[in-house]
């Protein structure tokens, strides 16, 4: 049984420009993202720093942007001094975010040297939990500033006389949440990121800040928190933060398949505040959002729980969720999302990359292999470019306990104008029926289909492993069709696609 949708198509019809920072992830001292994820010097791939070369052929295949370092939750207590210099001659400290000890085994020098061998864009966090505008422009001056001052010369010391020139600084991370280290108030936060963003600015005015938004959608200060930060801060950041992670709970598919549901409202409503602030304050710039967590994320699975009482391991298993194909086209429904709204979504970070809740696992010394939700992240960073299409969507609804009615289809696309190639990213939100897609593709002129895959599986629940990791991959959707200007394809439930489309 198949629902029938239609989408109409117009070059004329633009969100904004495709933003190549919506293709961002994270990497945190967490777990094993760091040690035997992208670092594990004993690994046959492993290079002069240590670092993996499997896992930076993986990177690159997955085609990110930005990596967001070193924390979440870590930076709130992160001493950055720590890990600089001789390594045998590093402190080890107590983590308290996750009940780990951190050996600073890499530090800010290791990890640019990474993302050089990535060819990624850093992005940097700094701590404003147990430390303020000092610290901030301490590391800015270590990063950023060229040599004949302290902190510059002690760079140049460690082996990198030239400055890295870092653009992009988040102030600090989830700052009103209760579990973070440092925690504040809205108007604490407020200040010291403003006090702190000025003083950046004075030594480096071309950065680019983002203040913390709230941790979530869900927490009881979200809207206001927004309200009051940029209040302070308004002129003197460039970005607010948004984090959102999502599961399926008590078998809902339905809901879970939704997801992006609440990602457009998250992203609407701080929208709505910025603007509000803006109006209030007469300021002329608009705030952008910088959605640097997001995921599917299983957080009551034991894998989530950090250590306890006097075990502080270093690198422990932590946050390892096995992806399915249902995780995987929410995850590409999340991207669709992310494009749909890069009017005002202009970064954005896939938490995290490697091991933690990641599209890339590893086995210390041993095997790489890719989860489920590498294939519709690699696929959407490849192919998403040019500007994004406001779409002119007729879909059948269905209902769903949590977002009550919603769309079964989802769907963006983005055209290139230099190059003529419509690319359709959609998901199938049902968790039982196939759905014919019709697109009008009129006013592009003659098109030809270059290339067209769907992510699916009889059995939704499939998860990749070491063992298996390639028996379900995306797969020629072989019922594609174009003819006067029409395209058709059928869309299998729960099922993530892509189509692209070049002049013929």
């Amino acid at each position: 049984m198949s629902d029938q949708a239609t989408i109409t198509l117009d070059p004329a019809f633009v969100v904004g420009p495709v933003q190549r920072r919506t293709f961002g992830t994270f990497v945190e001292h967490l777990g094993r993202c760091v040690y035997s994820g992208i670092h594990d010097p004993g690994h046959s791939t492993a290079d002069a720093d240590g670092f993996r070369g499997d896992v930076v052929d993986l990177v690159k295949e997955l085609g990110i942007s930005t990596v967001r370092y070193p924390g979440g939750n870590f930076v709130s207590g992160y001493r950055w001094e720590d890990a600089i210099g001789p390594v045998e001659s590093r402190p080890r400290r107590l983590d308290l975010a996750w009940h780990s000890t951190e050996p600073n085994l890499v530090g800010v020098d290791e990890f640019m040297r990474w993302v050089a061998k990535a060819g990624v864009e850093p992005m940097m966090a700094i701590n404003l939990g147990t430390r303020g505008v000092q610290e901030a422009l301490d590391i800015l001056e270590y990063c950023n500033m060229p040599t004949g001052t302290y902190w510059a010369d002690k760079r140049a010391e460690n082996g990198h006389p030239e400055p890295y020139k870092i653009r992009l600084w988040c102030l600090g991370n989830e700052m009103d949440g209760p579990w973070q280290t440092g925690h504040k108030t809205p108007e604490e936060y407020g200040r010291v990121a403003a006090e702190t963003a000025r003083a950046m600015r004075q030594m480096d005015p071309d950065i680019e800040l983002v203040a913390c938004g709230s941790s979530g959608s869900g927490m009881d200060t979200f809207g206001s928190w927004e309200h009051t930060v940029l209040s302070e801060c308004y002129e003197v950041v460039d970005h607010v933060s948004a984090h959102a992670y999502y599961a399926e709970h008590d078998g809902d598919l339905a809901s879970f398949l939704a997801s992006a549901v609440d990602m457009d409202h998250f992203v609407s409503s701080v929208v709505a505040t910025a603007d509000a602030v803006r109006a209030a304050g007469k300021h002329t710039k608009r705030i952008m959002i910088s959605f640097d967590e997001w995921n599917v994320w299983y957080q009551d699975r034991a894998e989530s729980q950090p250590p306890e009482g006097d075990d502080w391991p270093v690198a422990p298993v932590l946050l390892e969720d096995k992806y399915s194909v249902a995780d995987a086209v929410v995850v590409g429904g999340l991207l669709i999302s992310l494009l749909r709204n890069s009017d005002r979504v202009q970064a954005a970070s896939l938490a995290q990359l490697v091991n933690v809740i990641a599209p890339i696992m590893t086995e210390p010394g041993g095997r790489v292999w890719k989860q489920t939700t590498f294939y519709p992240f690699a696929l959407t960073s490849q192919n998403a470019k040019g500007e994004v299409l406001r779409l002119a969507v007729d879909s059948p609804k269905h209902e769903t306990k949590k977002y009550g009615e919603v769309d079964t289809l989802d769907a963006v696309a983005t055209h290139d104008k230099e190059t003529g190639e419509v690319t359709i990213f959609a998901i199938n939100r049902s968790a039982e029926n196939a759905l014919s897609l019709d697109v009008a593709l009129h006013a592009f002129g003659d098109l030809a289909v270059t290339e067209a895959v769907t992510y699916a599986n009889d059995d939704p629940y499939w998860q990749a492993s070491v063992e298996d990791p390639d028996s379900v991959l995306p797969q020629e959707n072989t019922s594609v069709a174009l003819a006067d200007g029409k395209l058709t394809v059928e869309l299998p439930a729960v099922s993530w696609s892509m189509i692209k489309l070049a002049q013929a």
